[in-house]
């Protein structure tokens, strides 16, 4: 596998959103609220999830394990989809508490785990990091 446009387009959205996704749950936190900020950094953080998982639809790797292209890591689309929808569903209906915990699920499973099977030596960027600019060889 090499880096396409496809592939830059998904690797771009979600570092940006490992990045920003931190100051989006920061800024409704504690005892000084910053609603703006939250929202700002909140919109930015879902419009690069959806680049991720859209696009990440369009990634296949036939090397791996895969079902007709798909790998495991594949499954965190429709993990993103379902807690976007879980989270402005809360909105909708003025559950704060269940919108937040829905939003920090999803940056733990989405950002967090899918970003560390991503690294793992077999797979593309894992490749790339470990082997290729760290000069390490795990396998």
């Amino acid at each position: 596998m090499q880096l396409t446009p496809l592939i830059a387009v998904h690797m771009t959205a979600a570092l940006t959103a490992v990045a920003i996704g931190p100051v989006a749950l920061w800024a409704r936190k504690g005892a000084v609220q910053r609603p703006k900020l939250h929202r700002a950094f909140g919109y930015a953080w879902v419009t690069m999830m959806l680049m991720t998982a859209v696009t990440a639809i369009f990634i296949r790797d036939f090397r791996l394990p895969n079902v007709a292209g798909y790998t495991p890591i594949h499954l965190f689309v429709p993990i993103t989809f379902h807690f976007l929808f879980r989270a402005f569903q809360a909105l909708g209906r003025a559950d704060v508490q269940g919108h937040r915990k829905a939003m920090v699920r999803l940056y733990i499973s989405a950002c967090v785990v899918a970003g560390a099977f991503t690294l793992l030596p077999q797979r593309y960027l894992g490749n790339l990091v470990w082997h290729q600019w760290l000069g390490i060889t795990l396998f």
